[in-house]
């Protein structure tokens, strides 16, 4: 299987996964998850926005480098090696707080490690093409969150 076609099934699991969250059973929010919900939504809109402006012609549907494009390592890439997953969990986050009933919660965990491996399969990917550039960057940023004490490459 070519690295083109697994990154398009990433994609259609990734669909796949949102779309059984959204038809799992929810409850009714209360004002006050409502609106912290809303809040990681947003903030999470607003953090993959960001993250697709930083890449430019460097993005792409599936988790696969266009070769030459450049890495990518300022804006929210400077904190995050993947920013739009990481907006992606926090958008599923929002919508936890919010809706979430015990079903879509532990659906959450299942989307939580599917970006976990995502991310693991695209640094791979990334780690090919930039070799020395991807490691000196990805020694002290975080794959999914931002790292609390970012390691220095310089010693």
């Amino acid at each position: 299987m070519t690295r083109s076609t697994v990154g398009w099934l990433l994609v259609g699991i990734q669909v796949l996964l949102f779309l059984i969250l959204i038809l799992l059973p929810w409850r009714s929010p209360s004002l006050i998850l409502a609106v912290v919900g809303g809040a990681l939504v947003l903030a999470a809109l607003v953090l993959g926005l960001s993250a697709g402006r930083s890449l430019g012609r460097a993005l792409t549907p599936t988790p696969v480098p266009i070769s030459g494009a450049g890495l990518r390592t300022d804006g929210p890439y400077r904190y995050v090696r993947h920013p739009i997953y990481s907006a992606l969990l926090l958008g599923t986050l929002g919508y936890l707080i919010a809706l979430g009933s015990g079903w879509s919660w532990a659906w959450g965990a299942v989307i939580l490690g599917f970006f976990w491996g995502k991310s693991r399969w695209e640094d791979t990917l990334l780690r090919e093409e930039y070799n020395g550039e991807w490691i000196q960057w990805s020694a002290t940023t975080g794959a999914l969150a931002p790292r609390l004490h970012r390691r220095s490459t310089t010693s």
